[in-house]
C-alpha cells in the first residue's frame, strides 16, 4: 500500500508554484509542438502519396505519421520534470515511463512499416507474382508476433522482471496451449505449407470436392474461394489440404473431347467425309491443336464419332468461344453435303403372325 507521507515528502513536492507553472507551459508547448510536427509530416505525406512515383521518403514518413498521441503525453511530462527539482528515484522511474513508451511507440512504429511494405508488395506481386501473395499475410502474421514479443519482453525487462524465468515457464505453459488449440495450430501449419510449398495461389481456379471457385485470399486459419455464382466459401487451410484439389490454374492447355452422332440412314459415302470435315473446323479456329477423329461406334440410335483437340489456353470463356465456333461450322457444312444430325430414337419393328385355325375347325372337317 502506498504511503501517502512518504510520498508527499518526495523532492518534487518541495517545488513552488511558479515552478509548477512554468513545467505546466513546458508540458502543453512541447505537446502542442510535437502535434504540429506530425501534422507537418501527415500533409507532406499526402503530397507526396498524389504524386505518381514513390519517393524515397515516402515509407518514413508514413511510419511517423503513426506516431501516437499517448507517446507525445509520455514525452510531454517528461520534459515538464525537467523544469522542476526532482529526486533519484522520481528521475528513474521518469525514465523507465518514457523507455517503455519508447519500446511500445517502436511497435507502432515497426508494424506499420510492415504492413506498409506487404501492402506494396502485394500490389505489385498481383501482375508480377500471384503466388508471393498468398504468403504476405502469414509473413505480416509472423512478423507482427516477432515484435510484440520484443516489445512485452523489453518491458518487463524494464520493469525489473526476470525474463529468463519467464521464458522457461512460458515454455511448459505453452505445451498445455499447444494441446488446447491444436486445430487453430493445425491450421497455422497447414497456412505455412501453402506458402512455401504453394500448390495454389491467389487467383487460381479450385475445385475442392463439390465446391469450386477462384482463389481470393489465404490467411492464417483460412482460404478464401469466390464461386462462380459469387458467394464466398471460407474453408479451412488443414481441410483444404487434406482434400483433393484440381487447380485449373496451372493448367497450360485444355483438352476438349466432343461427340458427334450422324443417323443410321447417312450413306456410307458421307460417313467417310466426316473425320475430314471435323478436322477442317477444328484447324480453322486459331489457339487450338487438332488431335483425333474417328467413327467411334454404332450406337443404339446413331453413328457415333469421338474428336479430341486442345485449346492452347486455359481460359474457359475461350474454350467456348472455339467449340462454339466448330459447332456452327460443323452445322453449316453438314446441311450443304446433306448430313443430318441423330437424336435419340427408338424403332419398334412388328411381324404380323399368320392365324391358325382353331383345332375343332379341323375335326369337323374331318
Amino acid at each position: 500500500m502506498i504511503d501517502l507521507n512518504q510520498l508527499s515528502r518526495l523532492p518534487l513536492f518541495d517545488n513552488s508554484l511558479l515552478d509548477w507553472l512554468i513545467a505546466s507551459a513546458v508540458a502543453v508547448g512541447t505537446l502542442i509542438l510535437l502535434l504540429a510536427l506530425r501534422r507537418l509530416v501527415r500533409r507532406h505525406h499526402r503530397k507526396m502519396l498524389n504524386t505518381p512515383q514513390t519517393e524515397l521518403l515516402e515509407l518514413p514518413l508514413q511510419v511517423l505519421s503513426r506516431t501516437t498521441f499517448a507517446f507525445f503525453l509520455v514525452l510531454a511530462a517528461f520534459a515538464a520534470l525537467q523544469a522542476l527539482s526532482t529526486g533519484s528515484t522520481t528521475q528513474k522511474i521518469a525514465i523507465s515511463a518514457v523507455t517503455i513508451a519508447f519500446f511500445w511507440q517502436a511497435g507502432v512504429w515497426a508494424g506499420a512499416a510492415t504492413s506498409v511494405w506487404l501492402e506494396r508488395k502485394r500490389r505489385s506481386s498481383m501482375t508480377t507474382d500471384r503466388a508471393a501473395v498468398g504468403s504476405l499475410a502469414v509473413i505480416g502474421f509472423i512478423v507482427n508476433v516477432v515484435i510484440w514479443s520484443l516489445v512485452a519482453m523489453l518491458t518487463l525487462e524494464n520493469l525489473g522482471v526476470d525474463i529468463t524465468a519467464l521464458v522457461a515457464g512460458l515454455g511448459i505453459g505453452g505445451i498445455a496451449v499447444a494441446l488446447a488449440v491444436q486445430n487453430v495450430l493445425g491450421d497455422l501449419f497447414a497456412s505455412l505449407s501453402i506458402t512455401l510449398d504453394r500448390p495454389f495461389v491467389v487467383g487460381d481456379f479450385l475445385i475442392v470436392d463439390n465446391f469450386l471457385g477462384s482463389v481470393e485470399y489465404i490467411g492464417i486459419k483460412s482460404t478464401r474461394l469466390r464461386s462462380l455464382s459469387g458467394e464466398q466459401i471460407v474453408m479451412s487451410n488443414s481441410d483444404l489440404l487434406s482434400s483433393r484439389v484440381r487447380n485449373y490454374g496451372r493448367m497450360s492447355e485444355r483438352r476438349v473431347v466432343f461427340a458427334t452422332r450422324l443417323p443410321y440412314e447417312t450413306p456410307i459415302e458421307l460417313v467417310e467425309q466426316v473425320p475430314t470435315l471435323i478436322r477442317e473446323a477444328v484447324e480453322a479456329q486459331k489457339d487450338t491443336r487438332f488431335d483425333r477423329s474417328h467413327f467411334q461406334q454404332h450406337g443404339i440410335s446413331s453413328l457415333d464419332f469421338e474428336t479430341v483437340y486442345y485449346v492452347l489456353s486455359s481460359e474457359y470463356n475461350k474454350y467456348m468461344d472455339i467449340q462454339q465456333a466448330i459447332n456452327v461450322r460443323l452445322h453449316r457444312k453438314f446441311a450443304e453435303i446433306g448430313v443430318r444430325f441423330a437424336y435419340p430414337t427408338q424403332r419398334l419393328y412388328m411381324v404380323a403372325q399368320e392365324q391358325q385355325p382353331p383345332a375343332d375347325a379341323d375335326l369337323r372337317a374331318a
